[in-house]
């Protein structure tokens, strides 16, 4: 028997219990229409965004304008292997704003994907070219080292007392050979990658393992590499942790006649993957304190640090780069939602010069990135972004203060209801009070499941025409991430909506939170 539906059937079921089976048939700014029983469409307003993805709204009218003209004149979408001109001028911009923010010349290599998840393993599999190649760099000059004792112990030199004991009283070639063992040994062991807990970092093989969730991550953990959490806004925690995972291997030198045994540390750190504002982990931005003590100690530990910027970057919170706010340099940034301009599906991972290597180029492609036409959209979203002088960074800030000051007077009316409100720019969240123990036997067992946030997803939309949807990884935390567009009027029916969640949620009113 054929099932109702096949594109996702068991998700399908799920928006349906939560009343979020909607279909959507137009959008515009920060709009999405949906279809009425009547046929007529209904207006919902957008908190959502993408998750990120519109900064400019919905169908910007200069972004579907160009797209139009890119269509119309028959750009290429499929020239592999070949010169990609306006892929260079996305990059030339975008350095010039590293530049101009964070203070580093660069320059940054870009390397351009179709998402966040593909351009954030970009980095990890460069990160990981960079450290395999440091390693087995060191351990070629170790061989060296080797054939030059060898030599000098033919010709007289003796074994200091450490190289007698790593050889257990043998000859030289015994050192030799327990010295070569303990190199392979400690070589062998799988590099370290490390993540923030409450990161999320995408769904892919490798993403995935950088993604704290465990319930997105454990199925697959064995199909790629593991990853270390620590826990964010603790820098003691991760120098205990680099301290942890640092190896050395074994070389000789020869020393007045005597060979005897010298450490080398051997690269095993393949990059830390942060998120200056953690999305789906609840909207948690990290502190300048905690981005200039964790840029010290990797600094200090040679780890390169991955910068991802996925949902936070474009001007989200206010400045281009969120990490910029906190003093944050990466060796790595990961672009992408935004960088589309909400049409196009464009992402880059940047590499700075003292890290790139440049084989990395032909071991790593893409059949749909570096397109002309997701580039050229590219290229106009950051001309519309750094317009007048960067205006829309400060419009978003603007704007994400009086929504700020919005959520917060929510929070101080409903304090029984609303647990916290944070974030920055327009990338804010309000996470509810968890109703596990509730009186309502609704409320608890959604709370129990999981799915409250998205239950009162449900109850915004139906009741009060706004979409909001909970952070993956923090469910009862809801997302609010307009773009910077929106107006007052909107502002004021977004306010509406939550102080009436709040009322029924103070009301332990399970079946109203239900009621579609």
């Amino acid at each position: 028997m054929t099932p109702t539906a096949l594109a996702e059937p068991f998700l399908r079921a799920q928006l349906e219990s939560l009343g979020l089976a909607v279909e959507y048939v137009r959008a515009e700014g920060d709009l999405l229409h949906r279809r009425g029983a009547d046929g007529r469409e209904l207006p919902v307003l957008d908190l959502v965004g993408g998750f990120g993805a519109t900064i400019l709204g919905h169908n910007h009218p200069e972004l579907v304008a160009l797209a139009r003209e890119l269509l119309a004149a028959q750009v290429p979408v499929h020239a592999q292997f070949s010169l990609h001109p306006y892929a260079e001028t996305v990059a030339r911009r975008l350095n010039d704003i590293l530049h101009r923010d964070t203070g580093d010349p660069g320059p940054y290599t870009a390397v351009f994907a179709n998402s966040g998840a593909e351009a954030v393993e970009a980095a990890v599999k460069h990160a990981e070219l960079d450290r395999g190649s440091k390693a087995a760099a060191l351990l070629a000059r170790v061989d060296d080292g080797l054939d030059r004792a060898r030599r000098a112990v033919h010709e007289g030199a003796v074994l200091s007392a450490a190289a007698q004991e790593l050889a257990e009283g043998g000859d030289f070639e015994a050192l030799a050979a327990a010295l070569t063992a303990v190199n392979r040994s400690r070589a062998a062991e799988p590099p370290v990658l490390l993540a923030l807990a409450g990161g999320f970092h995408g769904k892919l093989v490798g993403s995935v393992q950088l993604t704290h969730n465990p319930a997105v991550r454990e199925p697959f953990r064995a199909l790629a590499a593991p990853c270390r959490f620590v826990p964010a806004e603790d820098p003691a925690a991760l120098a205990a942790a680099i301290a942890e995972e640092r190896r050395t291997v074994l070389g000789l030198t020869l020393t007045g006649g005597t060979v005897d045994l010298v450490g080398h540390e051997l690269p095993r750190l393949c990059a830390l993957v942060l998120e200056p504002v953690q999305g789906e982990g609840g909207v948690r931005p990290l502190t300048a304190g905690y981005a200039r003590e964790l840029q010290r100690i990797c600094a200090e530990a040679d780890c390169p640090i991955v910068v991802d910027e996925v949902q936070s970057g474009m001007g989200r919170t206010g400045t281009f780069l969120a990490s910029s706010a906190i003093g944050l340099r990466g060796d790595y940034y990961v672009l992408a939602k935004s960088l589309g301009g909400g049409l196009a599906k464009a992402a880059v991972m940047l590499v700075h010069h003292r890290r790139h290597r440049p084989e990395f180029e032909l071991l790593h492609s893409s059949t749909f990135a570096k397109d002309a036409y997701s580039t050229l959209i590219a290229a106009r979203t950051l001309e519309l972004l750094e317009a007048e002088g960067g205006a829309r960074y400060r419009q978003a800030a603007e704007r994400g203060e009086r929504i700020l000051a919005r959520l917060e007077g929510v929070r101080d009316d409903f304090k029984d209801v609303v647990a916290d409100v944070r974030g920055r720019g327009l990338m804010l969240g309000l996470e509810l009070h968890d109703q596990a123990d509730s009186a309502s036997p609704p409320l608890r067992e959604l709370s129990r499941a999981g799915v409250l946030g998205y239950a009162a997803a449900g109850y915004l939309l139906n009741a009060h025409a706004l979409r909001v949807f909970p952070t993956a990884s923090a469910t009862t935390t809801l997302r609010i991430e307009p773009s910077v567009g929106i107006t007052d009027p909107q502002l004021d029916q977004a306010e509406t909506g939550l102080r009436a969640l709040c009322e029924v949620l103070r009301a332990q009113d399970g079946e109203r939170l239900l009621a579609r």
